[in-house]
């Protein structure tokens, strides 16, 4: 399968003083149409991922999942059930050989505009309060949707959109940087560097 990265990326240099900072639903694990993933029983990781998570593990400074899990306030589930598949989460990445250096989430709907909600930074800021090293313009953000896009681009990140979910660019702020079918193909673009 042909990785499709603009060919301005080959000359670009990662260097394991980056920082990758991940969503979960969609890129992670599979995505539940119009649902959350509520327990353990629904969490399934993508083909490939724990691979990928190994690769990046041995390359990436840190790495970082940003996730917005309104189901919290919806009442749907638990910070403490939201723990408990993240836990269980992490075992699998350890043991496959990954590492994830921390998880944040944003437990609030959309209503409100929350800061910790993404598109906007709440997250990675509280990231580069806990990890001083991190640069958000030597940061890679991967997600699935666009507001994962407006996340990296309003930080200086490089961004990456993964996967197929429909829908369309709502500003120039959501121009991803490059396309990719999944995390496995940044693993093997990461490898050939």
């Amino acid at each position: 399968m042909e990785v499709n990265i603009p060919f301005s990326w080959p000359s670009f240099k990662f260097d394991p003083s980056w920082t990758l900072f991940l969503d979960r639903d969609g890129v992670i694990n599979e995505r539940i149409v119009d649902d959350y993933i509520k327990n353990w029983d629904d969490f399934k990781f993508l083909p490939g991922v724990l691979d990928a998570l190994a690769v990046f593990a041995n390359f990436f400074h840190r790495i970082v999942i940003v996730t917005n899990q309104a189901g919290i306030e919806k009442g749907l589930y638990t910070h403490e059930r939201l723990k408990e598949i993240h836990d269980q989460m992490m075992e699998y990445i350890q043991y496959h050989g990954g590492r994830i250096d921390e998880i944040y989430y944003c437990p609030y709907k959309a209503d409100n505009d929350p800061l910790c909600r993404k598109p906007n930074p709440g997250m990675a800021l509280e990231a580069k309060n806990d990890y001083p090293d991190i640069e958000f313009t030597r940061s890679v953000m991967i997600g699935d949707s666009f507001s994962d896009i407006v996340f990296g681009n309003q930080l200086g990140m490089k961004t990456i959109l993964v996967g197929k979910r429909p829908g369309a660019m709502k500003s120039l702020n959501s121009v991803p940087d490059c396309k990719l079918d999944s995390l496995r193909d940044f693993a093997t673009y990461i490898q050939s560097l």
